[in-house]
C-alpha cells in the first residue's frame, strides 16, 4: 500500500488551502511536483501557455514536437489534442503512437510514487481523467480508453494490453474511506485506505458506464456489460453484468 507520511498532502483541496509553503510553492507542489527545478516550472507553464489550447494542424504538430522533453520519457510520434491538463509531469512516461485526445487530465501527483506509464498505441479519449493520488499506474500497450472516462490510483491499477473501455466508465484502485474513523470527517480523510492492487486483464472489453471497484480484478479475455458494477474479482474468460456485476457464462 501506498501511503504518505502526510495523505492531506495529495488532497487538491489540501495543497490549496494549506498556505504553509505560499501560493507559488504550493501550486508547484501541486501541479509539478516539490522537486521540479524553478527554471523548468517556468518553462513548462510557459509552453502549456502558449500552445496547449493551439487549434488544428499547428496545435498538434507544435505539441508534438516540444512537449516530449517535459515527460519523464516519451517515445515517438505522440499526439496531444487542445487542452491538456498533465499534472507532475517528470512521474509520466509514454510510448509511441500514443494520442491523447481533447481536454483530457493526466495527473502523476503524489510524494512517494512511481506515477503513471502509457504503453504503445494507446488511445485517451476526450474529457476522460487518469489521475494519481500517491499510487501508480500501468496503461499497457494497446489500451483505448473511451470519452469521459475516469481512472484513479492511490494504490496499483494496471490495464493489460489489449483493453476496451466504454465511455463513462469509472476504474478505481483505492480511493476508500474509514467509515469507523468518528474523529475525522470524510471529507477530510485522506481517501487513501484500499484494499489490494487492481488489475483488469489483456483483451477484456468493458462496455459504456461500467464501474469497477477497489479490489476487483478482473481476469484476460473477460466481457463486463454496459453499467455493471464490479464489486468483487471477475474470473478470466466470463462475461459478467448487473449491480452488482455477476458471471453470467464463460466465454
Amino acid at each position: 500500500m501506498k501511503t504518505p507520511s502526510d495523505g492531506k498532502q495529495v488532497k487538491v483541496k489540501a495543497a490549496i488551502q494549506s498556505g504553509r509553503h505560499g501560493a507559488w510553492r504550493s501550486y508547484v507542489d501541486l501541479v509539478h511536483g516539490r522537486q521540479t527545478p524553478t527554471r523548468k516550472v517556468v518553462g513548462t507553464e510557459l509552453l502549456t501557455f502558449l500552445i496547449g489550447g493551439l487549434s488544428g494542424p499547428a496545435g498538434l504538430l507544435l505539441r508534438k514536437w516540444l512537449y516530449p522533453g517535459l515527460f519523464g520519457a516519451t517515445g515517438r510520434n505522440l499526439l496531444v489534442g487542445r487542452n491538456v491538463t498533465f499534472r507532475h509531469w517528470a512521474k509520466i512516461r509514454i510510448g509511441s503512437n500514443v494520442v491523447i485526445d481533447d481536454n483530457a487530465v493526466i495527473d502523476a501527483k503524489g510524494i512517494s510514487n512511481r506515477g503513471i506509464t502509457i504503453g504503445d498505441g494507446v488511445y485517451i479519449g476526450r474529457n476522460t481523467i487518469v489521475y494519481c493520488k500517491n499510487g501508480d499506474m500501468d496503461i499497457g500497450p494497446g489500451v483505448n480508453l473511451s470519452a469521459n472516462c475516469c481512472l484513479f490510483s492511490s494504490n496499483d491499477l494496471t490495464l493489460e494490453p489489449d483493453i476496451m473501455v466504454g465511455a463513462y466508465s469509472y476504474i478505481l484502485s483505492g480511493g476508500e474511506y474509514d467509515p469507523t474513523d468518528r474523529e475525522t470527517r470524510f471529507v477530510d480523510q485522506s481517501g487513501l485506505e484500499t484494499k489490494g492492487p487492481l488489475t483488469i486483464g489483456t483483451n477484456s472489453w468493458l462496455g459504456a458506464r461500467v464501474t469497477v471497484l477497489d479490489g476487483a480484478n478482473i481476469g484476460r479475455h473477460c466481457v463486463i456489460g454496459a453499467g455493471a458494477v464490479v464489486t468483487r474479482p471477475i474470473p478470466a474468460d466470463s462475461l459478467a453484468a448487473g449491480v452488482p456485476a455477476r458471471v453470467l457464462k464463460s466465454i
